[in-house]
């Protein structure tokens, strides 16, 4: 049997970080796993989209995420095109008061600009003119901003039939009405909340028919199995919850039936308690004709399935791609993308829909670039394997079966005897940020990354658990520094030993490339200013649109990837931007603001970047032909260094916080500038509330969520300590290079 896809009959069906972000009220009481009463939206509302719509949106307008029902980012205008794209300049840009990471593309509809910021604040603007019309604060829980592995972020919104539809990072659903920012409904998604299951919504919902589909995060952390929830997009009301992964089977027979097959792919000796993962927490889409949801679902937990003298399995549903029956929310089919996934490479990435003329024959298929660095094509209605070809440099295997769907697994990627140098790298050859697909050319646009990590197992180290990323932490080449890393993991062999007889440059670099889906070969490709830069689009005036890490908004030639503009914002981006025309002019805009996986790494930005030269504040930005240059920020300054308590003199105690801290804070707060304090420099007030602070959650309306269920009081005077001994370390290392 074909493990890797099978096709099933329908069936009956038998939710750490340190996150500061000021004015995230904490909600009234609501009734937990219910919707509040469902109201109609006015009969004449503003976002008016419909299936047609959806199917074949106007030229003028952006109505998904992915522009389109198929994912396409992909704009028929023309106005802007190779020829004149250099006269982009200043149209306008909308100030969204967060210095958070920001991941989302707007929706356009009708000359009205609906966006998603942090946490799920919506936000309703004059597509001409960037004049706020209103916004939407989902009131979220501020504990939750702790439980999210990569940034308080959100990746857009739904809209339909005047509503529009919202994730909020607690795990609420929220709909509002799109001509009044007036709340409709809400309903809480979570099966569990509490702080053992550390479920968030970061991704975008997806509409089917009259289905609102949302998964979720938190499969970094223990305690989390995968699902996605399907929801009445009227009245609220749960319609299917789909699980992706087993639960334990002391608790009796699998509470879904897809479920015993999969149960029976888990080592035996799993450790049920870590909730398995699977996660659904970015890429889904519908195809209407067909009746099938696709989800992607990220990595099995723990990473480490050879853990404890496991020997590991295929672990079903993990990183797979997953075909639901709409109606009734049962399996259809699958294709498992890395099975035994010990890497992290989530299939999470977005779909792209298509029907192609491929080897001979007319297919309808659904396209993947996943982490795992290989291009995949399906077809849509069967989950059978067209082709699967490497779309950047891949260590972890040696190629893809093209009967089994398997992949040869390479033994260099096992790192159960010490650290292994593995490409890509967690972040993946191609992670959330959106690719760009031209059904003229049957070219996708994909921002690719070249990067590999040093991973390795630690629960044998003195490091132990690394939240967010199990007893399994990874770093890049760049990052790693044998000596300096010695006190948290012991002796590790140097970079020339794991990076000997390596067929690539190890330098994590980052690339625009086209991708030729019938050829399964990469046309071109472009260097981008760094290893993790935006999503990109696409449009019929010939241009690929990109944002980047240090602050340029490039225009590339679809057909050469020549670089033919490249205009200084002033802001870090990483989201996909939007085209859209009003009146008759046509716009490209985007939300700018650095964050997410591109700086959770426990590294201070880079200098280069202009999140690190100008600061982080979001913003909306749009251009248009004739503007003119866009005004930089001012340049960003650190905060003078503050008083400091009396050092501490206990070797043992700022030993233990060193551990601790890099446990639980070093994913969010980083030693230098980051998105967030450094926490060398915080303020008297600021130590004088420490323990109120992190045991009590005195901070948590500013999304600083408690630690009191894995610290005690004798953990937070540790990590005060060393944060007190590295602020004298900084002291004095301030005052040298002042002398």
């Amino acid at each position: 049997m074909n493990m890797r896809r099978r096709t099933f009959p329908s069936c009956a069906v038998v939710v750490t970080a340190l996150l500061a972000f000021a004015g995230a009220a904490v909600p009234g009481p609501e009734v937990s796993g219910a919707a509040t009463p469902g109201l109609t939206a006015p009969p004449d509302s503003a976002a008016d989209v419909t299936p047609q719509r959806l199917a074949a949106p106007a030229p003028a307008d952006w109505v998904a995420p992915g522009r389109d029902g198929a994912g396409t980012y992909f704009s028929p205008l023309t106005d802007i095109n190779i020829g004149n794209v250099a006269r982009l300049g200043f149209a306008w840009d909308y100030r969204l008061g967060t210095y958070r990471g920001q991941e989302s593309t707007p929706l356009v509809i009708d000359g009205v600009m609906y966006a998603s910021s942090n946490l799920g604040r919506v936000y309703a603007l004059d597509a001409a003119s960037g004049k706020e019309l209103w916004t939407y604060d989902p009131q979220i829980d501020g504990q939750w901003a702790r439980y999210a592995c990569c940034d308080a972020v959100n990746r857009g919104l739904a809209a339909f039939q005047g509503v529009l539809y919202v994730g909020a990072l607690d795990g609420w659903l929220h709909a509002v009405d799109a001509r009044t920012g007036r709340r409709l409904w809400k309903v809480d998604t979570l099966v569990a909340r509490s702080p053992k299951k550390p479920y968030t919504i970061t991704g975008a919902p997806l509409l089917a028919g009259d289905l609102v589909v949302i998964g979720n995060g938190g499969g970094d952390f223990a305690g989390v199995r995968g699902y996605v929830s399907a929801y009445d997009r009227k009245t609220g009301g749960l319609r299917w919850r789909f699980y992706t992964v087993p639960r334990d089977p002391a608790l009796g027979p699998q509470d879904q039936p897809h479920l015993e097959a999969a149960v029976k792919t888990w080592d035996p000796k799993h450790p049920w308690e870590a909730g398995s993962g699977g996660t659904a927490w970015d890429g889904m889409a519908y195809d209407p004709v067909l009746g099938l949801v696709y989800i992607g679902t990220g990595n099995a937990a723990p990473y480490n399935l050879h853990l404890a003298g496991r020997r590991g399995g295929d672990e079903l549903y993990a990183a797979s791609i997953v075909a639901i029956h709409v109606h009734d929310g049962t399996l259809a089919w699958y294709y498992q993308t890395t099975p035994g996934d010990r890497w992290d490479f989530d299939s999470t990435e977005k779909f792209v829909l298509a029907d192609l003329e491929l080897d001979g024959r007319r297919r309808a298929v659904l396209m993947q670039a996943p982490k795992n660095g290989y291009y995949y094509v399906l077809d849509r209605a069967t989950g059978e394997l067209i082709s699967a070809q490497p779309f950047a440099f891949v260590s972890w295997a040696h190629g893809i079966d093209p009967k089994s769907g398997r992949p040869r697994v390479d033994a260099s990627a096992d790192y159960d005897h010490g650290p292994a140098l593995v490409f890509p790298s967690e972040a993946g050859a191609h992670t959330w940020q959106p690719m760009a697909f031209d059904p003229t050319r049957g070219v996708t646009f994909l921002p690719a990354i070249e990067g590999g990590n040093i991973i390795m197992e630690t629960s044998d180290r003195r490091a132990g658990l690394v939240e967010g990323q199990f007893t399994t932490p990874a770093l890049p080449p760049e990052l790693y520094d044998p000596i300096g890393m010695r006190s948290l993991y012991g002796r590790l062999p140097p970079l020339a030993q794991l990076e000997r007889g390596l067929k690539t440059n190890p330098a994590s670099r980052g690339f625009v490339r086209a991708w030729s889906v019938a050829e399964r070969r990469v046309l071109w490709e472009t260097p981008t200013a760094t290893s993790f830069d935006g999503g990109v689009i696409a449009t019929a005036g010939g241009v690929v649109f990109q944002g980047d890490a240090n602050g340029y908004f490039n225009a590339y030639a679809a057909d050469s990837g020549k670089k033919i503009a490249s205009i200084a914002l002033g802001s870090s981006m990483l989201a996909a931007p939007v085209t859209y025309a009003v009146n008759g002019t046509q716009y490209v805009a985007i939300v700018a603001g650095y964050g997410g996986g591109g700086v959770i790494l426990g590294a201070p930005l880079d200098p280069e970047s202009a999140a690190y030269k100008y600061g982080n504040e979001g913003r909306i930005i749009a251009l248009k032909l004739g503007g003119p240059p866009p005004q930089l920020p001012p340049l960003r300054t650190d905060v003078p260094m503050p008083e400091l308590p009396e050092r501490p003199a206990d070797a043992r105690q700022i030993a233990a916080g060193e551990v601790l801290y890099n446990r639980y804070c070093s994913r969010c707060h980083v030693m230098g500038r980051g998105n967030l304090p450094d926490l060398r420099r915080i303020t008297p007030v600021t130590h004088a509330l420490f323990d109120s602070i992190v045991l009590g959650g005195a901070y948590s309306v500013k999304g600083m969520g408690r630690f009191d269920d894995v610290l005690s009081l004798d953990d937070a005077h540790a990590i005060h300590a060393w944060l007190i001994d590295q602020g004298w370390l900084l002291k004095a290392e301030l005052a040298s290079a002042a002398h």
